[in-house]
């Protein structure tokens, strides 16, 4: 697909649920059965603080930009998130069709589970590495956040990619000038899993604007497989369920579960409660459960994409 955004909203409203993800640009993602985020409020304020923890614990590093936590990792590597959503964000009851109401009215959360829409961002080896890459076009905060960070697009050398939903490749293109679609990270290469990359590529219908990302990325796309070591020391691990090839990655004392869970105060205590976004329920469950264990056993930091701000949980 050339005009990858321009097909995407001619058929926004042919989205299946199934496959989509957050709520608020459905009308957006529609063609691509993808994830899209809810409607927004006024913009939360980040939480920072500073580096006086121990070298084996995640510590926290002045980051006075709205919207962005900076922590320093066990390595030494400083990790940002950036919420990528303008605004709060809240996932609606009817997104976790698995729950009982007993369960959801217990959380007392009766407008909605607080959430995110999130990239992460890290320096590490003297290079930047971007986790994900946003909702782009669709009211992404990407590119605003990494300016005010001092960042620019042109010096991120590599983009990890958890899955193929719109809210996480979107940001990986704009238009110029002339309308025409063109890579926002000229100079990244983008490792996406092969597993993920193949099904999308033959499997998924409603591909056109993967298909179209992929296509734009060609001469610096790197796939990988499960339990790959990765440049600068990061883990690719299996997390498949929400969609085939859904990744988490460990870098040191970090674990970024991408969309593992899209209603974190539910579903931490109960893993085996699905999103109806997740295309594999029963391997979803599997997934979430078995990272989850995974990162307690060996202490490590969680983030994710859907995590509620600042995109951080122990």
């Amino acid at each position: 697909m050339n005009k990858i955004f321009g097909t995407l909203c001619a058929t926004a409203l042919m989205l299946t649920l199934s496959v989509t993800g957050c709520s608020d640009t459905k009308k957006a993602a529609s063609e691509n059965k993808a994830e899209e985020p809810a409607a927004q409020a006024a913009p939360a304020s980040a939480s920072t603080g500073s580096a006086t923890e121990t070298a084996n614990a995640p510590t926290e590093a002045a980051a006075p930009v709205e919207g962005t936590k900076t922590i320093t990792l066990a390595n030494g590597a400083s990790v940002t998130w950036i919420q990528d959503n303008d605004g709060d964000k809240l996932m609606p009851r009817t997104l976790f069709s698995d729950a009982s109401d007993s369960l959801y009215n217990s959380l007392n959360m009766p407008e909605g589970i607080p959430a995110s829409v999130s990239t992460f961002l890290v320096k590490v080896d003297g290079k930047y590495i971007l986790f994900d890459a946003g909702l782009g076009s669709f009211g992404g905060q990407l590119q605003k956040r990494l300016a005010a960070l001092g960042v620019n697009p042109d010096n991120i050398g590599l983009i990890y990619l958890t899955h193929f939903h719109v809210d996480h490749i979107a940001g990986l293109v704009t238009k110029d000038d002339a309308g025409n679609d063109v890579k926002v990270f000229k100079n990244a290469a983008v490792y996406a899993g092969k597993v993920e990359y193949d099904a999308w590529m033959n499997d998924i219908p409603k591909n056109d604007l993967q298909k179209g990302i992929m296509a734009l990325y060609k001469d610096s796309l790197h796939l990988f497989a499960f339990g790959d070591s990765l440049p600068h020391g990061v883990l690719a691990m299996d997390a498949i369920g929400h969609t085939p090839g859904h990744t988490a990655f460990q870098l040191a004392n970090l674990i970024i579960v991408g969309d593992l869970m899209h209603g974190y105060a539910l579903q931490k205590d109960h893993p085996e409660i699905n999103s109806n976004y997740d295309m594999d329920k029963p391997k979803s469950a599997e997934s979430r459960k078995r990272v989850m264990q995974y990162a307690r056993d060996n202490k490590l930091l969680m983030a994710g994409m859907h995590l509620p701000p600042p995109g951080f949980e122990e």
